[in-house]
């Protein structure tokens, strides 16, 4: 298994470098040895030459070491182990959702075909005898595939558009969703700094996001908790400095705390008013354990008076089952709790998957308390401060077709929602939602940029992100 607290040899550059099982490569074919040394010492991850390209979250993040990696890998080949290193990663889900749909007449109920999509490119190169060198970029064509006013998505509730608040929609994404540098400095292979600036970027606050987590994977929806976990994740502004000793990490940052505006093609102006904290521990190449804290001033354009402290916590769990990379098992417990005018809203959630080959089943669970005014209900529930909905999804999918490292995926999901007794006139008992997609990405990739369909993986492959 990959750990940071490996033996170290003495490299002739007379670097101190843990051994090959830092990145992941004892387990490669017999046969492979060449090819797994080149891919040694080309593959890290991005803000540690000591860590397992695995780890890799959104921003700075931490996801379990034995988390699957869907991508493409380009290295070129290395000059006293100082060539680049490319991967790229995208998803596309072609699909038909419809919400609310046993409920007519009812608030939410809404149909849409669009297309949620994103794609990222990361690239890193070894600077000297310690030093790391990387950048990213992500970009997302939602203004185009998805609307203006983003896709419909019963209770979810954030950002604005045309100056109002969007209730039951999941706002678009940003063209520029992350650009992105970072230098990190190895004192040991067991000790490492970091500075990381994104214009856009993503503070050190909250898990990886969303649509990175290997537990997400299969779900084209955003979590209704989004904005209580995770929202940060595209800010125009971060510049965020880290250390990590053995298995912790702890990080801060600056950044800008308003939401990007509806203008999805363009930048908005850094601000740097906002500033969070965070504690990462994986104890385990199983586990990935986050707390984190920030203040967020004015981070909603329809409030601007209004500032927010955000708190979260998060428990990643991924476990291969078997050699095949095509199956495992990856899990996520998230909280999140935004603080603002004497109010305390909570969101929980629960997600899993379990990849099979071929096959996938996943489920999603979350209460989230919401306030009246976040769902534009003060007059319809006057006298309640908080407004708690149960969300429980249940999908499945299967891979049509692997070719060319690239996967098509055929799926299906089904949401029931049990809002409280105050909101059942309004959106109906229980709010059931739809969607089938077509979903498009890389294969899984194991050491050698093999294909997961025909070879043993070293690692248990990786998750770029």
């Amino acid at each position: 298994m990959p750990t940071e607290n490996r033996p170290a040899v003495k490299e002739p550059s007379g670097e101190l470098k843990p051994d090959s099982a830092a990145h992941g490569t004892h387990n490669e074919q017999p046969g492979n040895s060449a090819m797994g040394q080149s891919m040694n010492r080309m593959m890290s991850h991005l803000y540690s030459r000591n860590l397992p390209m695995n780890r890799n979250g959104s921003g700075t993040s931490w996801h379990p070491d034995n988390t699957p990696m869907y991508a493409y890998m380009l290295h070129t080949r290395p000059q006293n182990g100082q060539g680049w290193m490319y991967m790229l990663h995208h998803s596309l889900f072609i699909r038909h959702t419809n919400q609310n749909f046993n409920n007519p007449g009812k608030r939410g109920r809404d149909m849409q075909f669009d297309a949620p999509n994103w794609a990222m490119g990361m690239a890193q190169r070894y600077v000297g005898r310690r030093g790391l060198f990387a950048a990213k970029a992500m970009l997302s064509l939602d203004p185009l595939l998805v609307g203006a006013a983003g896709y419909p998505l019963v209770f979810q509730s954030g950002e604005s558009y045309q100056g109002r608040r969007l209730i039951d929609r999941q706002h678009q994404h940003d063209l520029f969703a992350e650009l992105s540098v970072g230098y990190s400095h190895a004192f040991s292979p067991h000790s490492d700094a970091f500075i990381y600036v994104g214009f856009p970027g993503e503070p050190a606050l909250g898990p990886p996001a969303f649509m990175h987590r290997i537990s997400s994977f299969n779900n084209p929806d955003s979590p209704l908790g989004h904005h209580w976990h995770d929202a940060t994740h595209i800010t125009f502004g971060v510049v965020t400095a880290g250390y990590r000793l053995g298995i912790a990490k702890v990080e801060a940052s600056s950044f800008t705390g308003r939401e990007p505006d509806e203008n999805r093609l363009g930048f908005d102006r850094p601000r740097f008013d906002s500033y969070s904290f965070r504690l990462s521990v994986n104890p385990s190449p199983s586990l990935a354990l986050q707390i984190s804290h920030g203040f967020l001033k004015s981070p909603e354009a329809a409030e601007p008076d209004e500032n927010v402290n955000r708190t979260t916590a998060s428990l990643l769990h991924s476990k291969p089952l078997g050699n095949s990379p095509d199956r495992y098992v990856a899990s996520a417990l998230v909280w999140g709790m935004n603080s603002h005018d004497g109010l305390h809203e909570n969101a929980y959630l629960a997600e899993t998957s379990l990849q099979l080959n071929r096959v996938a089943f996943y489920g999603r669970y979350e209460n989230v308390s919401k306030s009246p005014e976040e769902l534009e209900l003060e007059s319809d529930v006057p006298n309640q401060t908080l407004l708690t909905i149960n969300n429980l999804t249940l999908g499945m999918n299967y891979r049509l077709i692997r070719y060319a490292m690239t996967d098509l995926v055929v799926g299906a999901q089904l949401t029931g929602s049990l809002p409280e007794k105050s909101l059942q006139s309004i959106y109906g008992s229980m709010p059931l939602s739809g969607q089938i997609y077509l979903r498009l990405t890389p294969g899984v990739l194991m050491m050698g940029g093999q294909s997961g369909s025909t070879n043993r993986m070293g690692n248990h492959g990786h998750h770029m992100n």
